[in-house]
């Protein structure tokens, strides 16, 4: 299950980002950045249809409450947020070429191989989303991938004592180990953030 969560996590913030609104409902803060309800509800809600689609008639209330789902949902949101503040800070970003390049090379929004307009603002309507705010989620989803990157790299530079692998089998050992690796100093790298960060959580109103 908690494999599961970490999966799926990954997956559920496609156009998840901060949106306009007239009230406050704040279910955590980042430094000056807010979580809104709205926000999290639509990452929680998009975590559970995808839930739904992998366990079908398993996925239940019980289940849920396994996996600690708003908790994992509300968590990652936040480290979303620790890590664009640290990307920020390290002077990290990404042009607005990048992002055109991204969003271009998106099957979703192909045809025929070919990048369509007509489909990318149709797929976005269907989403509930201004081009706006999908560009946006698209752009801090990019500069997170650059931050993972760097500090991944940290890792991978580190030399192995191991032998080349023998076989396929041992090949994967191996990439298992390289990638817990690989999460543990990303997980070491948040936490490292967020120390220096005010973090404010309002946990009633996920409750």
């Amino acid at each position: 299950y908690v494999l599961f969560v970490i999966v799926i996590l990954s997956f559920i913030f496609w156009g998840v980002g901060p949106l306009d609104k007239t009230t406050d409902l704040t279910i955590a803060q980042v430094g000056k950045e807010k979580i809104q309800a709205e926000e999290f509800w639509r990452a929680y809600e998009n975590a559970r249809s995808m839930y739904r689609q992998i366990f079908r008639d398993q996925f239940n209330e019980e289940l849920e409450k396994k996996l600690n789902l708003k908790e994992a949902v509300l968590e990652s949101l936040i480290n979303e947020r620790v890590m664009l503040a640290a990307a920020a800070d390290m002077g990290i970003t990404v042009s607005d070429i990048e992002l055109q390049d991204a969003i271009q090379s998106n099957p979703q929004f192909k045809r025929d191989g070919v990048f369509k307009k007509e489909v990318y603002f149709r797929t976005l309507q269907l989403n509930r989303l201004t081009p706006e705010q999908f560009e946006r989620a698209e752009r801090q989803k990019m500069v997170i991938s650059k931050l993972k990157s760097i500090i991944w790299a940290s890792v991978d530079a580190i030399p192995s004592e191991l032998p080349p692998a023998k076989d396929a089998k041992q090949a994967q050992e191996m990439n298992r180990s390289l990638a817990a690796k690989r999460d543990l100093a990303l997980k070491s790298f948040i936490e490292a953030a967020k120390a220096s960060m005010q973090i404010k959580i309002n946990r009633e109103r996920i409750a």
